[in-house]
């Protein structure tokens, strides 16, 4: 793996996590019992972007590092998917 491919991978599950982690943790104006006038009652309180992108950081890194582990430590490719599934007959 070169470094390109790393930055890849990384910027890859990043965006990914990033779209998983933005609704946890949201509370709508309705929940917190606050509604702005003209908006609707189920729109997010609040900006809470940098808590996500910290969240996203971590867990990406977690996942990554273990990807990275299975590749370089342990040898797993492409080539070993096959042995995941079940065999053709």
């Amino acid at each position: 793996m070169n470094w390109l491919s790393i930055f890849a991978i990384y910027f890859i599950t990043w965006w990914v996590v990033l779209f998983a982690m933005l609704p946890i943790g949201v509370k709508t104006q309705d929940e917190d019992g606050d509604v702005t006038l003209g908006t609707v009652a189920s729109a997010p309180r609040g900006p809470h972007m940098l808590r996500a992108v910290i969240l996203t950081t971590l867990v990406s890194g977690v996942i990554f590092g273990a990807f990275y582990v299975a590749v370089v430590y342990y040898g797993f490719s492409f080539n070993d998917l096959p042995r995941f599934g079940p065999l053709a007959r």
